[in-house]
């Protein structure tokens, strides 16, 4: 059976995320299973508001890395700590639509600008 929260409850976990990320969280765009890093940018400080509704808006879009670290097609992403590169949130889906992180373009290739127009963390 699945466990069900009430929406004050989501938003509480959701903005812990926040808090976790603490003031130089980044986020790393990758491959399927983030094989390979394709790109990796820095989020704002806080990353977010606050969670409303059961979803937490990241803050601060459209941001950029203006240099790709690897040739590839996005399709995943992850939430880390600058320092010592601890995970706060995975599997996170990459789209240019309708996903947790929408870019301008999946296809990456290494040293071109990648743009994320918005990110949303929905809590299930």
């Amino acid at each position: 059976m699945a466990v069900n929260y009430t929406t004050a409850v989501k938003n509480a976990r959701l903005d812990a995320v926040t808090t976790a990320a603490g003031t130089t969280a980044v986020l790393e765009i990758g491959t399927s299973a983030m094989g390979t890093v394709l790109a990796t940018i820095a989020l704002g400080n806080p990353i977010a508001a606050g969670a409303s509704g059961g979803i937490l808006t990241l803050s601060g879009f459209p941001r950029s890395d203006t240099s790709a670290d690897n040739t590839g097609t996005a399709a995943a992403a992850r939430i880390r700590t600058a320092s010592g590169g601890t995970d706060i949130v995975t599997g996170l889906t990459v789209g240019t639509s309708g996903s947790d992180i929408n870019l301008d373009s999946v296809s990456i290739t290494a040293g071109q600008t990648v743009t994320i127009s918005s990110a949303t963390i929905t809590h299930a």
